[in-house]
């Protein structure tokens, strides 16, 4: 199974067989242990759900502390659903160790919070004139038509930015740890560091095949 759950532990470099450094985010993935599964007759769709970190009896809510023990399972902390690579049975165990160097996969996740950010730091705006005189350094300038009363929906403006799911596709494979349960990932991926993350197979890579 090419799903998992995992932690952002922060980014390096390492070497490849020919020498290359590529950068890479490491990600402390699993053990994962599959929950449930969700079948077409009974649910109508067919997915796992997969339980990352174990959480203490008396730490889960009644409601999920019953749910857990309908399903004959220990609490997680985490419970993510995935409907692509859904073999295995109730319990198993997923590692690390399902995915090779290589292997195209899509990681999700929640974006680092900027809080109210401007036009320059949220859209990229060139901003204003440095020289002597100039009264507009970061502001946003104009906003479009005067005459409307009102701010087109669309308009780049100031405003919260950060804190969206995301999801970075086809991203490599570089390495897969199953003895410390690290996975290597070749670039950049969402959330701040300790921020959970999905790793699934690609999409794209899926459409290619």
């Amino acid at each position: 199974m090419k799903n998992i759950l995992g932690r952002k532990v922060g980014m390096t470099s390492v070497f490849t067989a020919d020498g290359r450094a590529v950068p890479v985010t490491v990600i402390a993935a699993g053990p994962c242990t599959i929950v449930e599964r969700k079948t077409l007759d009974r649910h109508g769709y067919d997915a796992v759900a997969l339980g990352f970190e174990t959480l203490k009896r008396n730490r889960a809510s009644k409601p999920l502390g019953g749910h857990f023990k309908k399903l004959g399972v220990e609490p997680f902390r985490f419970v993510r659903e995935f409907r692509d690579d859904i073999e295995g049975e109730v319990g198993q165990s997923v590692t690390v160790t399902g995915f090779e160097p290589g292997d195209r996969v899509d990681v999700r996740g929640v974006s680092k919070g900027h809080g109210f950010s401007g036009g320059i730091k949220r859209h990229n705006f060139r901003g204003g004139g440095a020289s002597h005189g100039s009264m507009i350094h970061r502001q946003p300038a104009s906003n479009g038509d005067t005459n409307a009363g009102r701010t087109t929906k669309g308009s780049r403006r100031p405003g919260h930015y950060g804190v969206d799911r995301t999801t970075l596709q086809n991203l490599e494979v570089v390495r897969a740890d199953g003895e410390r349960n690290l996975l290597l990932v070749r670039g950049a991926v969402p959330g701040a560091r300790n921020a959970l993350l999905m790793v699934q197979r690609s999409v794209k890579g899926r459409r290619k095949a």
